[in-house]
This record gives C-alpha cells, sequence and structure tokens, in this order.
C-alpha cells in the first residue's frame, strides 16, 4: 500500500459515491504534513457581472471525481510521490468583501505555515488578491500568469474601487510582480510597448494587444 494519500478509485467505490473531495482524496482540517492541499474559496460578491462562482468549488470538486490519478500519455504520477488531500473550504464572510479578503489571506498564511502548496478552487477574480499577498510574505516576489479575455485592471468602478483589479494593482505594493499572458479569441495583434515583469524563474515580457477589428469586446 502507498504511503502517500490516493485518489479512491471507481473500483472500490462507484464514482457517483464517495467523499465530495477534490478527485474524492482524503480531507483533513489543515495543511500539516502535505505537499501540497486543495482548498476552495467559494466567493464571488466580489464580481462586477455574473454572479454564481461561489459554487464553483463544490461543482469542480463534483466533476473531478471523473479523474484518474495517473495520466496515461505523460506518464504523470503526482500521488506516488506527493501527499496531497482537501483541507475544505476558507469561511469567507459572505457580506463583507474586505473582511473575506482578510480571512483568505490568514488561511493561506496558516497553510503556507506548513511549506505545503496550495491548490485554489475559486471563486471570483478577487480570491487572486489575498492568496497573492499570503505568498509573496512567505516566498517574497513571486510571479503571476494570468490568461484571460480582458486583464480587469480599471482601478475604479461605478466610483468605488474595483475589487477585480485590484487584485493585480495592489499586489505590486507587497513585492509581487505580474507576468500578463493575454489570450485573445480569434485575434492576433502587432506588438505594443511591453509590460515586462521578474516571473519566479525567468523574465517574462508580454504585449497589450489592442481592441480586435470587428469586435465589441474591449478590455475593461
Amino acid at each position: 500500500m502507498s504511503e502517500f494519500n490516493q485518489p479512491l478509485g471507481g473500483n472500490d467505490m462507484p464514482r457517483f459515491g464517495g467523499p465530495a473531495t477534490m478527485m474524492r482524496l482524503p480531507a483533513q482540517e489543515t495543511a500539516e504534513g502535505l505537499d501540497a492541499a486543495f482548498i476552495g474559496i467559494p466567493l464571488d460578491i466580489g464580481t462586477s457581472n455574473r454572479p454564481g462562482a461561489r459554487l464553483g468549488p463544490r461543482q469542480i470538486r463534483d466533476e473531478s471525481r471523473m479523474l484518474r490519478p495517473y495520466n496515461m500519455a505523460t506518464r504523470a504520477a503526482p500521488f506516488d510521490s506527493l501527499q496531497v488531500a482537501d483541507i475544505g473550504d476558507v469561511p469567507i464572510n459572505t457580506f463583507h468583501l474586505p473582511k473575506s479578503m482578510d480571512i483568505i489571506e490568514q488561511f493561506y498564511d496558516e497553510v503556507l505555515r506548513h511549506d505545503c502548496v496550495p491548490l485554489t478552487l475559486g471563486g471570483d477574480h478577487t480570491v487572486t488578491l489575498p492568496v497573492l499577498r499570503a505568498i509573496a510574505k512567505k516566498h517574497g516576489p513571486v510571479g503571476l500568469i494570468h490568461i484571460d479575455a480582458h486583464a480587469d485592471v480599471n482601478d475604479h468602478m461605478f466610483g468605488e474601487p474595483s475589487p477585480t483589479a485590484r487584485r493585480f494593482v495592489a499586489p505590486r505594493k507587497k513585492a509581487c510582480s505580474t507576468a500578463i499572458a493575454w489570450c485573445r479569441s480569434a485575434c492576433v495583434a502587432p506588438a505594443t510597448p511591453p509590460m515586462t515583469s521578474t516571473g519566479a524563474a525567468s523574465r517574462a515580457s508580454v504585449s497589450r494587444p489592442p481592441r480586435c477589428a470587428g469586435s465589441s469586446h474591449s478590455p475593461r
């Protein structure tokens, strides 16, 4: 028997049953003794458009029951060498966004205290900020790869500080450097003066594409 936690197999329990954890891995209350931990952040009170991301962690876990512990194409077998578990959800305050940011950051401070790599299930864009803050406190300047249709870096919306923008603007004040990878469907734009940043392992440089010709969508 392996010394590492293993996802519950389909021959041991039908895939529609078993624990409602990520990949049906064992659950535990803290990150103690873990190399990596799945964590849910069921928060969507920072969204500027469609709500519902608060149910994201639950739905991701449900879909993950079909995942296998090995990748037959790459031969990757993470559960043969890493101790991984699902440590549940961050108990956010669904009626107070600033308090929720503090709650998330403190939760991740405790996870990182165990030298555990957090694997986050969100949650709206806002959850990135407190996670980055906690990681920066532990490891110093860190890099971020952001793949999105737009950067969400408006400083204010409707006269209020934008919570989605602050996840990238505020970390710069917290020793976090950012590398943004733009992903725009059917749009290959010429290079413009790049935003550069030192990533965790190497220097990354990307450029912001202009609005696509004939498209009504532009970065917010």
